[in-house]
């Protein structure tokens, strides 16, 4: 069962991203793998502060995108990770939950950061109809008709079977 906190991440986000982390928690749930949304939408500030860290704030870096260049900032990426047995995120990405979380998202129609050579991102997944960098166009899109008219441009089915 999805947390509080996880359903309400999930509910800024593409509702193909939503419907697609639901089926995939469908699947987990019964092998006693729960899964945290950690991360969904960001505001292009809140972008570019987790690209200072590591950069001009401590700590080790988290990201290579600025404001504008993260699927986050476009609503169709989400950071997932399963939970420990506290409840707590579990982010040992070597245990064989990881794997199986990984091998879900691809199984209900998702692409992932971990494959990514230059900077791996473990816990990135995103519609893989989309980029796995937001375009100028979308920028554009983004500037003129907001989040609503950027998913307008994306071809993904939205009328998907219930989770």
């Amino acid at each position: 069962m999805l947390s509080i906190t996880t359903m309400s991440r999930l509910s800024h986000v593409h509702p193909e991203l939503h419907l697609r982390i639901l089926r995939m928690d469908k699947i987990l749930e019964p092998e006693g793998v729960n899964i945290l949304v950690v991360q969904g939408i960001r505001t292009y500030l809140e972008q570019d502060g987790y690209f200072a860290i590591g950069r001009t704030l401590p700590g080790k870096r988290v990201t290579d995108a600025r404001g504008g260049h993260s699927a986050h900032n476009f609503g169709y990426a989400i950071d997932l990770c399963p939970e420990d047995l506290e409840g707590h995120p579990d982010w040992n990405i070597k245990h064989p939950t990881w794997q199986r979380m990984l091998a879900v998202g691809l199984q209900v129609g998702l692409a992932e950061g971990c494959a990514w050579r230059t900077f791996p991102d473990n816990p990135h997944f995103y519609l893989k109809e989309c980029p796995a960098e937001p375009t100028d166009a979308m920028r554009s899109i983004m500037l003129e008709k907001g989040l609503d008219g950027v998913w307008a441009t994306f071809n993904i089915p939205t009328d998907s079977e219930s989770a």
